[in-house]
């Protein structure tokens, strides 16, 4: 397809992003090229976006933004056959080697050579984006584009909280993000017998409640250990999803865990952590390392939470802004006052 397409790229290694022009792209015979409709902000997006240590080492400008979206498909590679012009598809972001013993085995999501969406590859902040046909999930029609953008990282929080079983357990969600109100909201659908929510931002711990956080703790504010030690009778949780990436919301989790409990991983902390090992051993914890979701097991279960009307999402899209205003959604983002921010190109 010929022409000049909108996009917002990371043109320097520096803070910020420009909004600018470039050839809609080209696409071989085994990808797809996608019409966005939607494309919305992650953490990783604003952690681009103001260039932070993590950025810096892994991003090498120029490079468009953007990995979460959904869109319709205009054209297809020569030797696509599963996917279709006209499909409203979104994509699985981790574009992996098909090759490895991971990959080989069921565990493609921990690919050895993988390339990200929007981090190694350009990406969604853009009218058109192109994606390998095996990347494509494809969409019901009638689902809301900014609610298809929102799979992946549905994904990440189905990933996160369903790693062990969940139902008739306590569940607590430290740290409030998107990603952390989509686990709050998973929890509840799949049975979670309470979800207390913790963060330090009060516009977040309203919407978890509203998602159905049984109790939400201010850490700022509270001891959160001795609170939710209080509130459980002395037993302590029984599942604490991470989702901070915080040092000391950590070791707080291996506190206030009962023994026996499970300690999911996907907040991605800045340094290294220190932890006291002893509690966890003698606690007999259990903790796993989440990333991405699988693929494509965790997609299915996504679909299927979203088509039994158990769960409902919706609310924690807070914010639909055109393309353009990418610099409004990124301080949405960095004041914590918002849910997931949708860009329409």
């Amino acid at each position: 397809m010929n022409g000049t397409m909108k996009v917002v790229m990371k043109e320097k290694a520096q803070p910020g992003a420009i909004l600018t022009t470039k050839q809609i792209p080209s696409f071989g015979s085994k990808e797809i090229l996608i019409k966005v409709k939607a494309t919305s902000i992650c953490g990783t997006d604003y952690h681009i976006y103001s260039w932070d240590a993590w950025s810096q080492n892994r991003i090498k400008p120029p490079r468009v933004m953007g990995h979460e979206f959904s869109g319709e498909v205009v054209a297809v590679g020569s030797e696509c056959h599963r996917v279709r012009v006209g499909d409203m598809v979104s994509a699985e972001t981790h574009i992996v080697c098909e090759r490895c013993l991971q990959c080989r085995t069921g565990n493609a999501h921990i690919c050895h050579d993988c390339s990200i969406l929007g981090v190694d590859v350009d990406g969604t902040f853009a009218e058109y984006a192109v994606i390998p046909e095996t990347n494509a999930w494809v969409n019901d029609k009638d689902l809301d584009p900014a609610i298809g953008s929102m799979q992946e990282p549905l994904g990440n929080a189905v990933h996160t909280v369903l790693s062990g079983p969940i139902a008739g357990k306590s569940v607590a969600v430290v740290g409030c993000g998107p990603i952390g109100l989509l686990a709050v909201a998973v929890a509840k659908a799949c049975g979670a017998s309470s979800v207390f929510a913790v963060d330090i931002n009060e516009y977040r711990l309203d919407l978890a409640q509203k998602l159905g956080a049984k109790t939400a703790l201010n850490s700022k504010e509270v001891d959160v250990v001795k609170e939710i030690m209080r509130l459980t009778d002395n037993h302590g949780i029984d599942v604490s999803c991470e989702m901070s990436g915080n040092a000391a919301a950590l070791n707080q989790q291996v506190d206030f865990l009962a023994n026996g409990g499970r300690l999911s991983l996907l907040g991605i902390p800045t340094r290294a952590v220190e932890m006291d090992i002893n509690k966890i051993v003698f606690k007999g914890l259990t903790i796993q390392g989440i990333t991405g979701r699988r693929m494509y097991d965790t997609w299915y279960t996504v679909k299927g939470l979203l088509a039994s009307g158990t769960l409902d999402v919706e609310p924690i899209i807070t914010h639909r802004l055109p393309l353009e205003e990418y610099e409004k959604g990124m301080e949405l983002m960095k004041s914590g006052n918002c849910g997931k921010v949708v860009l329409i190109p």
